[in-house]
């Protein structure tokens, strides 16, 4: 069953929940959506009115609850608190993970996010701009920043030479990557927990004030995801387009529609993710050696 995200943001609401469906009445209009099949419900109208049952019936269905600010941009998240049967267990292999350990699972990550970047590069421009022999130079814990090496030749390449990556910019580009990112960051977060694992935790990142450390570490393969979604956004709509409805749709469905060869399948973000977060735990207690990550 395919997953999906419901965004309530062009108009107010009232949201309820009735026979474990999700009710959006807006008006006279009224919608339903089965509870289990939403990964994440964003509310970005600030006259959108919600139940209790509401934070409760996507809790218990594994979803997750994702509150916008003044400029439509995720504030907050809200997931369930328990996610796994031995969540226990797991959360002390996550804690006890040596060094040595983070440091290679670092460079997995890393190898995998450069890797995708090049085919992005590829699939818009016919070359990888040589970023496939970057990732090949990628050492246990990336000492050397070969993933920083990589993004100053990416970003030019993919937005053009002008362009620059920073998250607290106000351009369009940087806005619909931000919102882009959240998304796939509570998505990330949800399959952590739903694994038994706490997405505080990391592997690389440990900022104090970050909950969700180990999250913003396993996403970075994914994050190309979300920079095609923008491409797309940009020729359909032109580059002056703002973080609207229509452009947030266009987001949502590329990332939605997009699919990752995982141990030779073709799977949805929602699967790509939970097998990686589930071989992730696998890891840390022993079970395995290496995360399974898409095939870019």
């Amino acid at each position: 069953m395919d997953k999906r995200i419901i965004d309530i943001s062009g108009e107010s609401a009232y949201l309820s929940v009735r026979n474990e469906q999700l009710i959006i009445k807006r008006g006279d209009l009224q919608d339903s959506v089965p509870l289990e099949e939403i990964a994440a419900l964003i509310v970005a109208h600030p006259a959108v009115q919600y139940t209790h049952a509401v934070l409760n019936g996507l809790c218990e269905c594994g979803g997750s609850f994702i509150v916008c600010d003044e400029k439509k941009m995720p504030a907050g998240i809200l997931m369930p608190l328990s996610g796994h049967s031995i969540q226990t267990e797991r959360f002390a292999a996550q804690i006890g993970a040596s060094a040595p350990l983070k440091k290679r699972l670092w460079e997995q990550v890393i190898k995998a996010k450069i890797l995708a970047q090049a085919k992005l590069l590829k699939e818009i421009h016919g070359d990888g701009f040589g970023l496939p022999y970057m990732a090949s130079k990628v050492r246990s814990g990336d000492p050397a920043n070969i993933e920083g090496q990589a993004s100053r030749r990416y970003w030019p390449a993919l937005f053009g030479i002008n362009f620059t990556r920073k998250p607290v910019s106000s351009d369009n580009v940087n806005v619909l990557l931000n919102y882009g990112y959240a998304i796939v960051r509570s998505m990330t977060a949800r399959s952590l927990c739903a694994s038994g694992l706490h997405p505080s935790i990391g592997i690389h990142h440990h900022n104090r004030y970050n909950a969700f450390c180990l999250a913003d570490d396993l996403m970075e393969p994914f994050r190309p995801t979300v920079d095609k979604a923008v491409v797309n956004v940009l020729n359909f709509f032109g580059h002056d387009w703002p973080l609207n409805k229509e452009s947030k749709g266009l987001l949502l469905t590329t990332i939605l529609e997009a699919r990752f060869n995982v141990d030779g399948e073709m799977r949805t973000l929602f699967d790509a993710l939970q097998k990686s977060t589930s071989s992730l735990a696998e890891v840390f207690t022993g079970k395995r050696r290496k995360l399974t990550l898409f095939k870019p």
